[in-house]
């Protein structure tokens, strides 16, 4: 679906709950999506900024007297919350929270955020987000569909974990390597495809080699003091590499190999952990914590990922691999080798950290205070080299997400997500969302012009150069800028419904659904490079932005727009299962069918909205 336009500084108006549109939005011209034309003349301050700095000044001259416009004793509470009745609370079954707490918190999916999600605009889970829907709709929401017990995107492993755990102690020793020819093929493999080296450096080639003497250089059934950190870094090496597209397009084509059971070979890992940490802190146990976060993470297992993240933390902490340099390590060569390796495994650890944070809505292991951020020697300069070019000489690791978004979504979540922010003012709140937002287009404007990001994308929009790593790189652009413009949704403006939402606070919030609709055109239209087998990789970045769409749909049912993104929430349906439904193992299915389930109530409940509110104001003429 074409995105016509972007709504101007305080265009947007949002209307209140049971209000119609008195007159049209006024119309603005078509911005050109498929290029960055006028960029590099824009001032340093961009527009986006100027409209939030309106936002700010907005708010700092309406609502100084905030702190004594509420009555004693109310806790302030989101717009959707109050548009439901106040007895909402009390009267629905399951609620065991006071009202005034379970109206400035939600919990969903693991995250108690605020009534309305922090980073999805999802209100339900508590009785007044699930009242605020049916108030909207007129329809009562399925809750094993659009509130399930686990979120779509996070998987449930445990029954699989016992199984494999069964078979391993009736079948085998669980401390029993790979095969080597196996593990050396693979080595091989990992070695040629630089495109894999570059994203997820987690191993240097030279010191595998000695991690490899060391592992089988053992009795296969003991092993001594200190040596377990050897073998379970082959282990997760095996089980998280055998993963990687282009490594397993190379030994199809070079060998014949026996299939790796990946759950097998993770669970078998896990055997390994409680003697991985009673011995010192190793470089070998640092790689084999990140692999398996990073297979588990493949694996949509994300609370195995928050478990080895801590883990993985804590050790490179150990290790000093938060700091650029250490002055305690010798200056000859295989030393600083491997603290250059350490630091690899930091900017790893750190991205999947960051990221980890905005899905599950937990706090990151790593905080930015205790670490050294500077970015590895020569970074700048290969990040936008063609990343996919698997005969362009080896210059160096990019890693998975570009370093600095993930310094932006470090600060996205401190300054706007954790805990200490949640009771910021509107005016504070606010600029921080300028701040954030200058720092994200200041990004922005630094990414070469052939990869640059455009600030919308649309379905009439190409980017000739459309790869796996530019797709991450575009998905993860608009998901920032989704996450720091959402956090306008906690303003207390919201619940001046008497003549709709605060102008600027409506703007704000606008930016954020139009990054939503451009992460589903840019996926639509970058199917056909999207690689096989990625579906808990990328699952994320689409259903969340389908949910900012929906609340969006049922908050403004009247909108111009509102048919346009209802018919996205459709066409998202039959797109994902283009995309992620090829090569899905048919034990994962399931999963892809709660995900399938999850879009059509959205669909269904958003077109009950619409329907609704067009009705109510046909009945008031």
């Amino acid at each position: 679906m074409a995105v016509t336009s972007i709504s101007t500084p305080f265009d947007f108006t949002l209307p209140s709950s049971g209000s119609s549109i008195k007159k049209p939005i006024k119309s603005v011209s078509k911005p050109c999506f498929g290029c960055d034309c006028g960029d590099e003349e824009q001032p340093r301050v961009s527009r986006l900024s100027e409209r939030i700095s309106r936002i700010e000044q907005l708010l700092a001259d309406n609502l100084m007297g905030d702190h004594t416009s509420e009555v004693p004793g109310d806790s302030p509470r989101s717009f959707e919350a109050n548009t439901t009745a106040d007895t909402t609370a009390s009267s629905s079954p399951g609620n065991t929270q006071p009202p005034d707490s379970s109206s400035v918190r939600v919990h969903f999916a693991g995250k108690e955020l605020g009534v309305i999600s922090l980073l999805t605009g999802t209100p339900f889970l508590f009785p007044e987000g699930r009242e605020w829907i049916k108030a909207r709709t007129g329809q009562e929401v399925v809750m094993d569909k659009l509130s399930p017990a686990r979120v779509p995107w996070d998987k449930a492993r445990g029954k699989t974990f016992n199984t494999v755990l069964m078979n391993i102690n009736n079948t085998c020793n669980p401390y029993e390597l790979p095969d080597w020819r196996t593990v050396r093929v693979y080595f091989e493999a990992y070695k040629s495809s630089k495109v894999m080296r570059r994203i997820f450096p987690v191993i240097d080639p030279e010191l595998f080699e000695e991690t490899l003497t060391t592992a089988y250089s053992q009795s296969p059934s003991t092993f001594e003091y200190g040596q377990a950190s050897a073998r379970v870094c082959v282990i997760a090496f095996l089980t998280f590499i055998s993963r990687l597209p282009d490594v397993k397009d190379i030994v199809t084509a070079t060998t014949t190999i026996t299939p790796i059971d990946h759950d097998l070979l993770s669970t078998k890992a896990q055997f390994f952990m409680p003697q991985v940490l009673q011995e010192p802190a190793s470089l070998d146990a640092v790689q084999a914590i990140t692999m398996l976060a990073l297979f588990e993470l493949s694996s949509g297992n994300m609370r195995a990922v928050n478990y080895y993240g801590a883990v993985a933390a804590r050790l490179i902490f150990m290790l000093g691999g938060n700091h650029f340099s250490s002055q305690t390590i010798s200056t000859d060569k295989h030393s600083q080798q491997k603290h250059s390796q350490l630091r690899n495994l930091f900017w790893i650890c750190y991205t999947v950290d960051k990221d980890l944070a905005l899905r599950t809505g937990q706090p990151p292991n790593i905080t930015d205070e205790n670490c050294d951020l500077t970015l590895p020697p020569g970074y700048l300069d290969r990040a936008f080299l063609d990343v996919e070019d698997n005969e362009a000489p080896w210059y160096g690791p990019v890693f998975p997400f570009d370093l600095r978004l993930s310094i932006i979504k470090a600060r996205a979540h401190r300054e706007l997500y954790s805990l200490s922010c949640l009771q910021k003012s509107d005016a504070e709140l606010l600029k921080s969302i300028r701040e954030l937002d200058d720092a994200l287009e200041e990004w922005r404007l630094s990414v070469p012009p052939k990869w640059r990001p455009t600030v919308s994308f649309s379905s009439e929009a190409s980017d000739p150069n459309m790869g796996m790593h530019t797709v991450m790189l575009r998905l993860n652009y608009h998901l920032c800028m989704t996450i720091i413009h959402q956090a306008s949704g906690r303003c207390k403006a919201w619940m001046q419904g008497q003549s709709g939402m605060m102008d600027g606070v409506s703007s704000s919030m606008a930016l954020s659904v139009e990054a939503s609709r451009s992460s589903l055109c840019y996926l639509n239209a970058a199917e056909h490079v999207v690689v096989d087998g990625v579906f808990w990789t990328l699952i994320f970045y689409p259903m969340s932005a389908l949910l900012t769409i929906f609340c969006n749909i049922l908050q403004n049912p009247l909108d111009p727009h509102t048919r346009e993104d209802l018919d996205r929430l459709h066409v998202a349906t039959v797109m994902m299962e283009r995309i992620f439904s090829r090569k899905l193992p048919s034990s994962e299915l399931v999963h892809f069918k709660l995900v399938g389930d999850f879009i059509v109530e959205l669909e269904r409940l958003a077109e009950c909205a619409i329907d609704k509110a067009w009705a109510e104001q046909r009945a008031s003429y």
